[in-house]
């Protein structure tokens, strides 16, 4: 069957960027070709190419460097708008840039394609050093571990030794708690914005949701689908799994606010597919991201946070945590409800317990999970104060 996107177009089976592709305002590393990188979970990768953007300079001591970590769906383009390679516009442009809360006067902020993703970093629609044809079904399962180690390697070739702030949301939040805790003194200050220490049950059970979405769709063919023409990939599964995710992003108050009980269609003789508004803002967010995004990615980088507990073979969470000793800012969201308030007060007691400097923030926001995507007016001035008071105290 064939998927039309919603400019009426067919849908490619994959989103992902592939060499060839214009590169945007990418830049492109090679950190790993002449040895093995060991995976956490057993896996090897021969070769690693990481896509990554930067704005600002970095000054010549090297000590104004900010490390951004994005989350799920997110990639580098955290700042700029879309053009030609790069389909949407910066996900923390109203934060990084000249003048703005992340001032690229003064810092020099730099954000990576994680690894197993697909704008660009090594990931499942890269071509295997084989065979040159897409890894498909051949990727391995990475881990938040193995993301950090490969943006270590970037650091070096940037000459950076210490990150002045790393900071990220949801997956990103994870990525900045490993670096504090794998690479202490690399760190100068951390932010950690609706995440978690570990995965929960909860968290884990959607995540499972949203990827039998992927494999149930028989266009998934297992993994190996890149060949496939245009309308003709796994993006149903894709799609589906997107809408199952958007509703737990967002929170009961905003989708009420925003659709209350609205109607797409007239529903004056009641018809099995008539529409509310909040399935056509469903279906649009699923086709969105079937555009952009590549199912093997979306089922690797899910498994990546279901995956993560930093006190994995560390002797649990308070061990774990108690490695980290820079400034951190631990920041909730009140309508959270996928990550909750909850997990980040135990991530403020058990890094305070290990001594570390820590601050508390929660951001007001009927939002939900989103919320640090759309609430640029409270993220921002929080992040400046904080990543500021580091860099006058260095």
């Amino acid at each position: 069957m064939s998927r039309p996107s919603t400019d009426g177009s067919p849908i490619p089976a994959s989103g992902a960027w592939r060499e060839g592709d214009h590169p945007g305002w990418r830049q492109f590393e090679t950190v790993c070709s002449d040895r093995c990188f060991a995976l956490e979970g057993g896996g090897i990768l021969d070769e690693i190419t990481v896509a990554y953007e930067t704005w600002g300079t970095l000054d010549a001591s090297a000590s104004n460097a900010v490390l951004l970590c994005h989350a799920l769906t997110g990639d580098a383009h955290a700042a700029g708008p879309s053009g030609p390679g790069q389909p949407t516009d910066g996900w923390w442009d109203p934060v990084v840039g000249p003048g703005k809360a992340l001032d690229t006067d003064r810092y020099f902020v730099v954000c990576v394609n994680v690894l197993g993703g697909c704008q660009g970093t090594t990931g499942p629609a890269s071509p295997h050093p084989e065979d040159r044809k897409p890894y498909g079904s051949r990727f391995p399962v990475v881990s938040t571990r193995d993301i950090v180690r490969t943006q270590a390697m970037l650091a070096d070739r940037l000459g950076v030794q210490k990150w002045l702030s790393v900071i990220g949301g949801s997956m990103g939040g994870m990525q900045a708690l490993e670096w504090a805790v794998m690479f202490p003194e690399r760190v100068a200050s951390m932010v950690s914005i609706a995440s978690t220490a570990a995965a929960s049950p909860l968290q884990i059970g959607w995540s499972e949701v949203g990827r039998l979405a992927i494999v149930n769709d028989p266009a998934w063919n297992g993994g190996d689908y890149y060949d496939q023409a245009d309308g003709e990939g796994p993006t149903d599964g894709l799609m589906l799994a997107r809408r199952i995710a958007q509703i737990h992003y967002r929170s009961d108050d905003s989708l009420e606010d925003r659709f209350s009980r609205a109607t797409v269609d007239k529903m004056d003789r009641f018809n099995l597919w008539d529409r509310f508004q909040v399935e056509s803002y469903l279906d649009y967010h699923g086709q969105k991201l079937a555009r952009r995004f590549d199912a093997n990615s979306y089922l690797l980088l899910n498994k990546v946070m279901d995956l993560h507990d930093v006190g994995r073979g560390r002797g649990g969470r308070e061990a774990a945590l108690a490695r980290i000793t820079c400034p951190t800012l631990i920041a909730s969201i009140g309508s959270d409800m996928l990550y909750t308030p909850r997990q980040q007060v135990e991530l403020r007691e058990l890094i305070s317990a290990g001594g570390a400097p820590l601050e508390y923030a929660e951001i007001d926001s009927i939002h939900g999970h989103d919320g640090f995507l759309i609430e640029f007016d409270q993220v921002g001035p929080m992040l400046d104060e904080f990543v500021s008071g580091i860099a006058k105290e260095r």
